[in-house]
């Protein structure tokens, strides 16, 4: 049996409800009055209310920064950074999908060590902790709030920064499926292939363990079977708090084994092209998914099962059919094609600088089959020409 570590946050808070003992958690996990980082539709719909009448009760509530419209930039880290400062905050309380959470790590990294995002980029490089982070998703996708990850994009560079680091991990992640209720479908669709993705990639990652195989094949077996039932019916109880689980899961999979080919590659789309990183995997996910079969066709056998495919032993034939199901699946929950998103023109002349930004990520040197750089080109190219016939 190998030797591995397992990170998480110190506290998972699970279940209906759980958005409104926010005090109570920022009372215990964190160290005085709390920044709350969140989007802008997030505060004006009233979806954070919960997480802000808790800190108000608590005598916790400092400033609202709810800026982030977009992908995490550094912008976005530099303005949160300094309300922190000014209002001489302790604590930050992250509310959103992966964007506000990031932006809370790199806000939390930044107050403690200094320096630009871009210094830290990479693994292991940041040299001390920072202030703790309570993480409360409203999507089912990115996993951040169990994540020792944070992705910022530089604005100037046109580049999305990965930094990993154990130090990132939130003090605690508060999950309550209410917060997701009424997501809409294109939105839940691209948040939950994400979480999907990140389920099919740590399962087979280079640096998957038992532990995390279990959690990954759990997720996906959520996820197949609720995410379509959360896309077609936005306030389903049941498939928000499924999908939310799954998410959960896949997050705590993917920190602890790391993901691959789909999101090296899906980085620069972010990047270069605004695309949303949800969309970016699942424009992506399934012709990755099958170059990579060959590499671990006994786990993506086993992921097939897990998701509901009828397949039988660890055959290449058992692994395609999961492949089917992710094919079957995305086109269920309308993910646009990625020739839809960008044309011909600015996909070529991008095309050698997303090939070494996928390849500078890490990401793919997890994957279960290796890729060159002609043949990550080509991925990309198959993903642009991708047709149903």
């Amino acid at each position: 049996m190998r030797n591995w570590n397992c990170f998480s946050p110190r506290c998972i808070a699970f279940g209906e409800g759980k958005a409104s003992e926010t005090g109570a958690f920022a009372a215990q996990w964190g160290r005085g009055r709390a920044l709350v980082v969140t989007g802008p539709y997030l505060l004006r719909s009233g979806t954070v209310e919960p997480v802000l009448r808790s800190l108000r009760e608590a005598g916790l509530l400092g400033p609202i920064y709810s800026d982030i419209d977009s992908e995490p930039t550094d912008r976005h880290v530099d303005e949160a950074l300094a309300l922190f400062r000014h209002e001489g905050c302790g604590t930050i309380v992250a509310c959103g999908g992966g964007g506000p959470i990031d932006v809370a790590k790199a806000v939390s990294l930044l107050h403690a060590n200094g320096g630009h995002i871009r210094d830290y980029r990479g693994v292991g490089r940041v040299r001390k902790p920072g202030v703790p982070i309570l993480a409360i998703p409203t999507t089912a996708g990115s996993g951040s709030e169990v994540s020792g990850t944070t992705i910022i994009t530089d604005t100037a560079a046109h580049e999305k920064l990965l930094v990993i680091s154990p130090y990132l991990m939130p003090e605690a992640a508060i999950l309550d499926p209410e917060l997701t209720f009424g997501m809409p479908p294109a939105l839940t669709a691209a948040t939950g292939v994400d979480a999907l993705t990140h389920a099919i990639e740590s399962c087979v990652s280079r640096k998957a363990t038992e532990l995390t195989i279990e959690f990954s094949l759990r997720a996906a077996g959520r996820l197949a079977r609720f995410l379509p039932v959360a896309f077609a019916a936005p306030d389903h109880a049941e498939a928000r708090g499924e999908c939310l689980l799954g998410s959960l899961e896949a997050g705590i999979a993917f920190t602890n084994s790391s993901v691959g080919l789909v999101h090296g590659m899906a980085r620069p789309l972010g990047a270069k092209f605004g695309v949303p990183h949800g969309v970016s995997n699942a424009v992506l996910l399934e012709t990755v998914m099958g170059f990579s079969l060959p590499g671990a066709p006994e786990r993506y056998a086993r992921l097939a099962r897990a998701m509901g495919a009828d397949a039988d032993g660890f055959s290449p034939e058992a692994a395609r059919a999961g492949l089917r199901l992710v094919h079957d699946l995305v086109r269920e929950l309308h993910i646009p094609k990625l020739r839809d998103l960008l044309s011909r023109e600015a996909f070529e002349a991008q095309l050698p600088t997303m090939v070494r930004e996928a390849i500078a990520s890490g990401s793919p040197d997890n994957n279960p089959r290796l890729a060159s750089p002609e043949e990550i080109a080509a991925l990309y190219e198959a993903a642009f020409s991708f047709s149903e016939e």
